[in-house]
This record gives structure tokens, sequence and C-alpha cells, in this order.
């Protein structure tokens, strides 16, 4: 009779097992961020990893071989990135500094400009090369690859004793270009999907910028920016009238971030650049983050949303889909461990290096190196990966469950349905592993170059600036205050 009455269901389980992860993960959340380095997103990827039906099967959201699982598909991996990095772009565009956008342009630019362009283009030659696609699933496949992902560059960059290493500026220039940077990947993807599906060349130019340009990016910027600077007004008018309380604040961010993705999906246009425009007017005059600055919001984002959904990452990682099949039949392991290593040493790496002199934000060679290092890819590609799916399945933003069945001979638009995910999920993989990681590796480093007798008594506990790494005092405009290095 007792028995009867247990019900593990998937949802419950997935109440239980998530719920019980995060809880323990919280216990320790100090001692594993600034004792061990560890961030979120690899631990709970791995996590993630060991529930899913590769190894207990506990955590089945897709259908697994016995017919099993939630039945959830590909549609649903798109929405649900959506909003968790729709969130964490607005949530950036609140924490940046005051009027940053007019302070610190031009390093900005130079990051979305000249150092994207050329990670697409030296990503596609090796996605062409390894795995003998033409030309335009390559540039589409390596589209996805050109933003750094703000749910992990959020948890190496912040709330860490690590964190506090990093001069202020690097770290606001970082998340700033996270920000930005999902969004104004979409000219990019679509430059190769538009090439794919347009019916001749002048149509895919006109598409490209009358949809992508003015519509996706600029309109979709604006639009966004606008619905912050008014809600700003709003809340001010309602908080200088004792209308809201406290709490009412955290549930008006989480709210109007929410809104910000619905308003850019209704409109067909660019969620993430709405949802990052939206949040930088709001918080852009400073008053915002004054009002909640002890609240921590962004923090308890990343603890709820950024980890779970690395969780759910682990478990619907296309583990059959990194062997050859009919239609990819050059994927394999050792080529994508190839493709790995390829777009960690050359997606940024070395155009960071070779420009840096152009970017005001970055002082030394060294600061060079760890910006270009730290362009981790994440839930961003995910989300152009299928949205570069759903076009080429069925021409619209919304992906079929599973892609399609094709039949002998195929054309080089179904290859692509079959290419663009595994090949984009097996890097968002290894980034995690490996950014997650650097962490660590960077802390151990630094500790052991360090003289025996000036190093801290704990491992790596050191907590002065890291090597060649530039914290100015002083020298800071008045009005930047809020940017000062610690």
């Amino acid at each position: 009779m007792v028995w009867e009455q247990i019900e593990p269901t998937p949802a419950h389980l997935t109440y239980l097992l998530l719920s019980t992860f995060l809880i323990s993960y919280t216990l320790f959340a100090s001692f594993i961020r600034n004792r061990l380095h560890l961030s979120e997103p690899p631990i709970a990827l791995i996590v993630g990893i060991l529930l899913g039906p590769r190894v207990l099967n506990w955590l089945s959201p897709t259908v697994d071989e016995q017919g099993g699982g939630w039945g959830w598909g590909d549609d649903v991996v798109q929405e649900t990135t959506r909003v968790i990095v729709g969130i964490q772009v607005f949530a950036i565009g609140v924490e940046l500094p005051k009027y940053y956008a007019s302070r610190h342009w031009r390093s900005v630019a130079m990051l979305l400009g000249p150092v994207m362009t050329f990670g697409w283009l030296i990503c596609a030659g090796f996605v062409a090369l390894l795995f003998k696609v033409d030309a335009a699933t390559a540039l589409t496949v390596a589209a996805c690859l050109t933003p750094t992902d703000p749910v992990l560059a959020s948890s190496i960059l912040s709330n860490s004793q690590f964190s506090e290493r990093v001069p202020k500026r690097i770290k606001d220039m970082l998340s700033a270009e996270s920000g930005c940077n999902d969004g104004i990947s979409f000219p990019f993807l679509y430059v190769g999907l538009f090439a794919m599906i347009a019916s001749s060349a002048g149509d895919a130019v006109k598409d490209w910028f009358l949809v992508t340009i003015l519509w996706q990016c600029v309109f979709g910027t604006t639009i966004g920016f606008i619905i912050g600077t008014v809600f700003n007004r709003v809340l001010r008018y309602s908080d200088s009238r004792g209308y809201v309380d406290s709490s009412g604040f955290t549930v008006f961010y989480l709210l109007l971030a929410i809104l910000s993705v619905g308003i850019g999906s209704t409109l067909g246009s660019d969620d993430f650049l709405v949802a990052f425009g939206a949040g930088y007017g709001f918080a852009r005059d400073g008053w915002f983050s004054k009002k909640t600055h002890a609240a921590h919001l962004a923090n308890i984002i990343d603890l709820l949303l950024n980890s779970a959904m690395f969780v759910y990452l682990g478990t619907i990682i296309p583990w059959e889909a990194y062997q050859p099949h009919d239609l990819t039949p050059h994927v394999t392991p050792g080529r994508l461990v190839a493709f790995l290593a390829l777009v960690l040493a050359f997606r940024r790496i070395p155009i960071v290096l070779l420009l840096y002199r152009w970017i005001p934000d970055i002082k030394t060679f060294r600061e060079a190196l760890f910006c270009g290092h730290f362009g981790p890819m994440g839930l961003g590609g995910l989300f152009l990966a299928m949205e570069a799916r759903a076009l080429l399945e069925n021409g619209t933003s919304i992906p079929d469950p599973h892609p399609p069945e094709y039949g002998r001979p195929y054309t080089a638009r179904e290859k692509a349905v079959y290419i663009v995910f595994p090949l984009v999920s097996f890097i968002v993989l290894g980034s995690t592993i490996v950014h997650g990681l650097s962490v660590l590796v960077l802390s151990l480093w630094s500790h052991f170059r360090r003289p025996r007798e000036n190093r801290s008594s704990i491992l790596a506990g050191e907590d002065g600036p890291l090597a060649g790494m530039e914290h100015e005092s002083g020298t800071s405009e008045p009005e930047d205050e809020e940017d000062e290095l610690p």
C-alpha cells in the first residue's frame, strides 16, 4: 500500500533532483568559488550529464531509446535558451556602470566589429576544412559560435575572489560585449542562411539588409532602449509616491526582462538586443542599481536560472550525433576535438592580441591574452543553432521538435539541418568545461609563479591583482567613479 503512493514521475523527479543539487551547491557556494575556484556552469553541466539518459537516466527531457522520457523537442530547447539568455543580457544591461556606453563604446565596438568578424571567418574556415561542407553551411555554423555567452561570462567575472583580481574596466567590457553580441550575431547568421534559401543573390542582400540589419538589429536596439527608459520613469514615479515596496523591485526587474524578450520575439525582432537595450535603458542613470544594490539580483538569477539551465543542457547533449551518419559522414569524435582546439586557440586570441592597442580598455599584452581567452560559447550559440535549424527546416523561426527525415540524394540545405546543432553543442560543451576550469588554472598559475615568501598560506588564495593586470587608481574621470578599479 505504501509503495503504491510513491509517484516518481518525470516532473516530480525533476523537482527533487534539481532542488537537491541547488541546495547542495548553495551550502558550499563560497567555498567552491573562492577556494576551489570553480563556477556553477561546468558543475551543473556535469551533474546534468550524470543524471541524464547517458548515465543514470533519472532525467530524460527528450525521448530515450526505450521510448520513454518527457518528449520535449528542439523547439523547447529554443524557447528555454531564449528566455534564459534574454534575462541574462537584460541583467548585464542593468549591471553596467551608469552611462557606460557613451564612455566605453570604442572598446566594445572593436570587440563587436573586427574581433567578431575575424572569429566568424576563421571558424567558418575550420568547419569547411574539417567537415567538408559548403561555404554557406560553414558560415552558418561559425555564426553560432561568434557570441560570447553572457551566462558563462557572468559566472566567471562576478561574485568571486577571482573576479576581484581582474580590473573592473576589463570585467565591464567583457560583460558589455557578451550582452550585445548575442544579438549582433544575427547578421552573421543570416549571411549563410539567406545564401542557402534565397532565390537570388539580390533577394538575399535585400532581405539581409532590410530584415536583419534594420528591423532586427537597429529597430530591436531602439525599441529596447525606449522600453527600458519608459519603465525607468514609471518605476521612479511609483517609488516616489510609495506605491512599490522593496520586493516589488525584484519582481519588476524579472518581469521587465521577460516582457522585453516577449516584445522582441512577437515583433520578429532581435530578442537579445531588445532585452539588452531595455536593461541598459532601464538602469542607464544608475538609480535602479543604487536602489537594489544590497539585493544581489544578478547573483540570484545566476544561481537559480542559469545553473538549472546547464543541468538541462547536460541531459540533452546529443552524444549519438557525434558519430558519422549518412548526412554527416565527416563528423567524428577526433574531428570534433580538433575543431574545439582550433576554435579555442584561434577564434579570438590572435585578433585581440593584434588589435589590443586600439582597444582603450585593454592596457597590456597579458590583459589582451586574458580577454582573448575569456570568450566562452554557451546558451546563445544553442539558440542561434535552433534558429538556423528552424529556417532551414520549415522557413519559420520555430524548429520542428526533431529534424525531418530526408531521402537521398541529400541537398546542402538538408545536410546543414543535421550538422549545425551537433557541431555547436559540442563546442558549447567543451567551452563550458574549459572556460569554467580556466579560473582554477589561472589562480594556481598565479600562486606558483610568486616567490614562496609572497604566496598565500591557502593554495591559490591570493587576493592581489593578477600578474600583468593594471589596477590603476585615481585616473578615472569624476563621472566615472563607479567604474574605478579595485
